[in-house]
């Protein structure tokens, strides 16, 4: 599309009497489960993109999801309703789609028109607790990546009796296999000769990060639960149940960021 072509065809998606809202087309064709914005661009250079009958060559051209008609092979595109769904993950189930070893999948536990959701970070197999799955990129990146520093509390069960010492190196970091572990928060609920209960809050999300905290100190987790994600909480949502975060949620973990 020449210059002339991309200016008329922008100010094509501007009419209207409401303001419109542009985006790039690759993110628009990623939106639409079409392909990564990386790779929805061969398919835009190939000229399989039209946009209001108009083939549309050039990479950063935009539209408006709401008022433009765009289609792939001549097949309409629409951008998809972004879900955010919270999941009490029970222990004894993975977060992948399927699984070599045959064990229960969280995607058992979803209607069957939410498999194209994507768990936004993962717990492990034997962890318990709040989990979100979304159709929304953006908004796993911003939960995950350790830039954002989104909180993450657990509550772990362990064998034997944790002193205060150990909390307290936890706050200053210790080392595991090479890599650098540290609490943001770490409090001590009860203690006793045979289990203790402690409640950390973490901010980037390692692997397996609680279990190797514990696993520097010579200390085994008998039970953990993950209960907040940011400032939303697991409360009473039951093991193996799952309900749609609400729009003042999805706002207040975004605040955060």
């Amino acid at each position: 599309m020449a210059p002339a072509d991309r200016a008329a065809f922008n100010r094509k998606s501007a009419i209207g009497n409401r303001k419109s809202v542009l985006v790039r087309l690759q993110k628009f064709l990623a939106e639409a489960g079409v392909a990564s914005r990386r790779a929805a661009e061969p398919i835009i250079l190939a000229g399989r993109i039209q946009v209001n009958g108009q083939p549309v060559r050039l990479l950063g051209s935009k539209v408006d999801p709401d008022r433009d008609e765009v289609t792939l092979d001549g097949r309409p595109l629409r951008v998809r309703r972004k879900l955010y769904v919270a999941l009490h993950k029970p222990a004894g189930c993975v977060c992948s789609r399927r699984d070599e070893l045959g064990r229960p999948t969280i995607y058992d536990l979803l209607p069957k028109e939410w498999q194209n959701l994507h768990s936004v970070g993962r717990l492990d197999f034997n962890t318990e607790g709040l989990l979100f799955l979304t159709n929304d990129g953006q908004f796993a990146l911003c939960l995950t990546h350790p830039r954002y520093g989104v909180g993450k509390k657990y509550v772990a069960t362990v064998e034997g009796w944790v002193e205060e010492t150990i909390l307290e190196r936890f706050l200053r970091g210790v080392w595991h296999a090479g890599e650098k572990l540290q609490a943001q928060a770490a409090s001590l609920i009860s203690a006793s000769r045979k289990r203790s209960v402690v409640e950390l809050e973490l901010a980037e999300g390692k692997n397996r990060e609680v279990r190797r905290l514990f696993a520097s100190q010579g200390l085994a987790v008998e039970r953990l639960q993950r209960t907040q994600i940011g400032r939303i909480k697991l409360g009473e949502l039951k093991p193996g149940r799952w309900r749609a975060l609400t729009e003042t949620e999805i706002k207040t973990l975004l605040a955060e960021i």
